[in-house]
């Protein structure tokens, strides 16, 4: 790891391939999710969408079933 990189639990958001890789969620799923436009876990920069980490976790651990 380099010295400036920032570890996953650390972010505040992710992007897909992070959240993905974070939360052992597939990217399409995801982004399935996350389209809807009452998603609780989304921020959108622009074209660019984001994931708020600490809402996902919410999500996930309130969710039986995605």
């Amino acid at each position: 790891m380099r010295d400036n990189m920032v570890p996953l639990w650390e972010k505040s958001n992710l992007t897909l391939e992070e959240a993905a890789a974070y939360s052992g969620v597939g990217i399409n799923k995801l982004r399935q999710i996350s389209d809807d436009e009452g998603c609780p876990f989304v921020l959108w920069v622009g074209n660019k969408r984001l994931l708020k980490r600490k809402k996902l976790d919410e999500f996930l651990e309130n969710s039986y079933s995605i």
